[in-house]
Formats: structure tokens, sequence, C-alpha cells
């Protein structure tokens, strides 16, 4: 089902003519008009915002077709129950691991110490709407929020969990109707090769999307007044690259790949979540590269969405690191058990950032209202910096669940590992 990426087919394009080289290009460009023009870089979020819109016009349709369509494919309802415990496990033990190492690395480096922060000093007036949201983001809230209103409002309500929910029920029920169910099926297939057409049309944007929100950025947030939480955000950054390497790439050898390659496979996708904060922008192309690396459809049907909520490595690493450094910011001691117990709110909370608007800081603030123990209003001090550390955390999550998806694959023997090898040894070219 899945839409051939283009690999294959432009390989002998110029290299101008590559996506991943024109992201690149808009971004650093995008940076030094941010820091040459603040005022017209901060004017130029639309671009970024459109382009993010743009895409999840697709989302909800094309995860549903590939999910159904998968699902229908494997027939086996037994096989796709075992996948999905399979996979939720695995997604609890590295988040758990993830949030682990978040508060070791704040634990160790101390970005906070000598801060000092008097909270009655601190303008928390831009954050009302981030606190009001944060009192509906609980965890029972969240688990009733996976059934949806209506059919319909799985798709409107842009949540990727309403999606996932909506399309394993169908997909269920088109394994029950036989050859009946066959027309339906020939037509989902149809509908995700038009998403995906779709998708590459809307991917001719994602240049000057880069470009406008890496604007924005450097305009609105400039590094010049961010001097001051600089530890914190260097020490995050280099968190990211720890987990990733150190955790995600001896998963990677069991798997029998080299992270290395896979990173650079996906380097386009990983450009542009870094330029967009957001990784929404490529669940699509990462469904059909998935695909195209060798994992059977219905395995990566399951993993990749239920991922983009509950195998959040990124996230998990900010919040740990953040809620840290406020506590150390504001002078909260923490001892080794309010530390665990802090984890233990973390690794439930982190799973309602899915569907959520600023997701990561809201669950945030969600979680310091939950445990009592630092300032919910500390969050404040970290607002300037949420986007620029979103351009850490996303990218990780990226990575993460393409590395969850290849394991998952192999684990049920629906990887063809000979086409993977194979792809990954190739220099991936520009699929738009």
């Amino acid at each position: 089902m899945s839409e051939p990426t283009a690999s294959s087919k432009s390989s002998i394009a110029p290299w101008y003519k590559k996506l991943w080289v024109q992201v690149l290009i808009a971004t650093v460009l995008g940076a030094v008009l941010g820091q040459v023009s603040p005022d017209l870089g901060a004017k130029l979020a639309p671009l970024g915002d459109g382009f993010i819109k743009a895409i999840r016009v697709v989302i909800a349709p094309l995860i549903f077709c590939t999910i159904v369509h998968g699902i229908a494919r494997i027939a086996d309802i037994s096989k796709v129950g075992r996948i999905a415990v399979r996979t939720l496990i695995y997604f609890e033990v590295v988040t758990t691991i993830a949030l682990g190492i978040g508060l070791a690395a704040v634990d160790i480096l101390r970005p906070g110490d000598g801060m000092n922060v008097d909270l009655s000093t601190v303008d928390t007036s831009t954050i009302s709407s981030v606190l009001a949201k944060s009192e509906h983001a609980g965890v029972i809230g969240f688990l009733m929020d996976i059934i949806p209103q209506s059919f319909v409002g799985a798709f409107t309500d842009g949540s990727v969990l309403q999606v996932l929910f909506i399309a394993v029920l169908c997909g269920f029920a088109l394994t029950k109707l036989g050859p009946v169910g066959k027309p339906v099926l020939t037509l989902v297939d149809a509908v995700s090769h038009l998403l995906f057409k779709l998708v590459a049309i809307i991917m001719w944007a994602a240049p000057l999307g880069a470009f406008g929100a890496m604007a924005f950025t450097v305009g609105k947030f400039g590094a010049g007044s961010l001097l001051s939480l600089g530890k914190l955000l260097g020490g995050f950054y280099a968190t990211c690259l720890f987990f990733v390497f150190a955790v995600l790439g001896p998963i990677a050898k069991l798997s029998g790949f080299s992270l290395f390659k896979l990173l650079r496979y996906l380097r386009e996708e990983l450009l542009i979540v870094f330029a967009t904060t957001s990784s929404e922008t490529v669940l699509p192309r990462l469904l059909s590269k998935m695909c195209e690396l060798g994992c059977e459809e219905g395995v990566v049907g399951l993993v990749v969405p239920s991922g983009y909520s509950f195998n959040l490595d990124g996230t998990c690493l900010y919040l740990a690191s953040t809620a840290m450094f406020l506590a150390q910011a504001t002078n909260t001691h923490l001892g080794l058990w309010d530390q665990l117990g802090l984890m233990a709110v973390l690794l439930l909370s982190s799973k309602g950032a899915a569907g959520i608007s600023g997701a990561a800081f809201v669950v945030l603030a969600a979680t310091l209202s939950t445990t009592g123990t630092i300032p919910v209003t500390s969050v404040a001090l970290v607002l300037g910096i949420h986007r620029l550390m979103s351009e850490g955390l996303t990218p990780t999550n990226l990575v993460g669940n393409a590395v969850a998806t290849i394991l998952m694959a192999k684990w049920e023997g629906a990887l063809d590992v000979e086409k993977m090898n194979r792809v990954l040894d190739q220099t991936p070219a520009d699929s738009a």
C-alpha cells in the first residue's frame, strides 16, 4: 500500500534538487535572517505554521488507511494483539530509561544551581493559558479522550490516538467480513495512494516552512537574552545525543542495523522536524519510509502512530530535565524518593502529550501541579527556550520511533533484512 518514496528514482537528481539540501539551506538562511533582522524573522512564523497545518490535514486519514489496510492484510487478530502488547512494553521500558537519563543528567550538570529565583518577581501572565490547560491534562482525562465523541470527530479533533482507536476497530471488522470486505480494502488502498501523493506535493513547501520556522525562532528568542539558560539548553542537547547513541544505538545493533545509516536515511525528516519543531510534519513520510525499508505494512501501521503518543523519548528527556532544572533554580530540594516519585508521575503524564497544543510544556505544568513539590509557576522560567529545546526533543522522538518500528518488525519476523541493508547502504535521495 505504501507510496514509494523517490529514493530509487531520484538518485541521479542534481544535489540542489534534493529535499534535505533545500531544507538545510533554508534553515541556515532563516537563522541568519532571524539574527540580522529579528523583527522581520518573528513575522515569518506563518510560513512554518502554515506548512505544519497543511501536513496535519492528511495525517488522520493517512493513519486510518495505513492501519486498516495493514490489519486487514495481517488477518490474524492474535498476531495484531501480540504486536500491540510487545510494542507497548518496549515503549514503557525505553521511556522509563529516557526519564532516568534526564533526571541523572541534570543532577550531574546542575544547570539551575545559583539562580536563586524569587518567583514573586517572575511574570507568569504569559503562561496563564498553559496553567489552565494543565488542569485538564491528567491521566484519566487522557484515557477518556482516546474514545472520540463520534466517528467523524476522531478525524476533526486532531487526536492521533482517537484515529488509532477507530482504525483498529475498523481493521478488525474488515477481517471479519471476508470476501465481502475486499471492495472496501481496495478503496482504502486507493485512497492511501492518493494521500501519499498529496503529501509529496505538500512537501515541496518544506524548505519554505523550515525557513519561516527558523527565522521566527531566532528572531523571537535570540541567543543574547537567553545566555542565563544556555547551560540548560546545551546540557539538554547533549543529553538527547547521549540517549540516541548510548541507548538507541545498542538497540539498533541488536536489531541488525547501523544507527548511523538509519540517521543518514532519515536525514531529510530530521532536518524538517528540527526546523519546524513538530514531528507530525514527517509522520506520513515516516510511514512510507519504514515500509520502503522492508518493514511489513501492518507492523508500521501499528507501531509508528502509537509511538507518536507512547514512545516520546525526547519529550521524556525534556520533562525530566526541565523539572529538575526548575527545582534547582527555585532551591526546591528533591531527595531520592522525591525524584523517583516525580519519575513515576512523568511516566504516566508523558503519555498525555499527544493531541495537546504545546504538548510538552502543558504536560510539564500538569506534572508539577500534580506532584506539588516544585512551584508550578516556575515553568515561566523556561518559556523563552521551550521552542529551542523542542529542536532537540522532536528529532529524538523521530529516531526513537524509527528504531522501535524496525525492532518490532524484526521481532515479529516481518522485516526483509536483505532489503533493509540494501536501502540503508544507499545514499538517501529526495523523495519529494
